[in-house]
């Protein structure tokens, strides 16, 4: 009997570190979820762009314009240059941000700003970032704290993480809540939070019936149980 205990225990514990080892796997094998939330996400925030164009007051046209500049090159994958600026007319994202703190313009290019770090690897500044970013929309809010929530996993900072993640998760988007909440479950994992961890997934199986995320989940809630 002693012996029938150690094995189960040892294979539970073979699955949890299966499951701690899926964390990171997990997000890199669905990098083009992660893509096409950000992808909403910029579309959402073009059309805004778009529409300031023509009702912004005089005095913050400018910031505006320098957005749309960027967004050129950022939609063509050169975050570089779209972070940074060109040799032209393209000041870029950062400078925008950091000189229009308080204004719509600045807050976009804040958001712009932490996207094409973290596209280019820099974690810490991606999370500073997108941290400064806020917007009453249902769509964007979310992606934004989704994305710096995967900031923080990749810095292993996962208590910030599992805090970014419940807030993208408290939005309920139909998307990006159970995307969310699998996440926050592994990051909760990681911290040794398995009750938490066991929540999320059940949050996603009670909530997100048919969602991608629920397919699966099964298999996480017993291995946190």
């Amino acid at each position: 009997m002693a012996k029938k205990n150690f094995k189960k225990e040892e294979q539970n514990l073979e699955n949890v570190q299966e499951a701690l080892n899926t964390t990171s796997a997990w997000i890199e094998a669905n990098q083009n979820k992660l893509t096409w939330g950000i992808t909403v996400l910029v579309v959402i925030v073009l059309g805004i762009i778009a529409l300031n164009t023509y009702v912004l007051q005089p005095k913050a046209q400018e910031a505006s314009n320098d957005n749309a500049k960027a967004t050129v090159y950022f939609m063509q994958g050169n975050y570089e240059v779209a972070l940074n600026g060109d040799d032209s007319e393209c000041v870029g994202f950062e400078q925008i941000a950091n000189e229009n703190k308080c204004s719509q313009e600045g807050k976009l290019a804040a958001l712009y700003t932490g996207i094409c770090y973290y596209q280019l690897g820099d974690y810490t500044a991606a999370a500073e970032y997108l941290s400064k970013f806020s917007a009453d929309d249902l769509n964007i809010e979310p992606a934004a704290l989704q994305l710096l929530g995967d900031a923080y996993v990749q810095l292993e900072e996962y208590t910030k993480a599992a805090k970014a993640f419940e807030q993208a998760a408290a939005s309920n988007n139909e998307i990006i809540a159970p995307m969310s909440l699998k996440k926050l479950g592994f990051v909760q994992m990681e911290l040794g939070n398995n009750k938490a961890a066991k929540v999320a997934f059940e949050t996603i199986k009670n909530d997100y019936p048919m969602s991608a995320e629920a397919q699966d989940i099964e298999k996480y809630i017993a291995i946190v149980k």
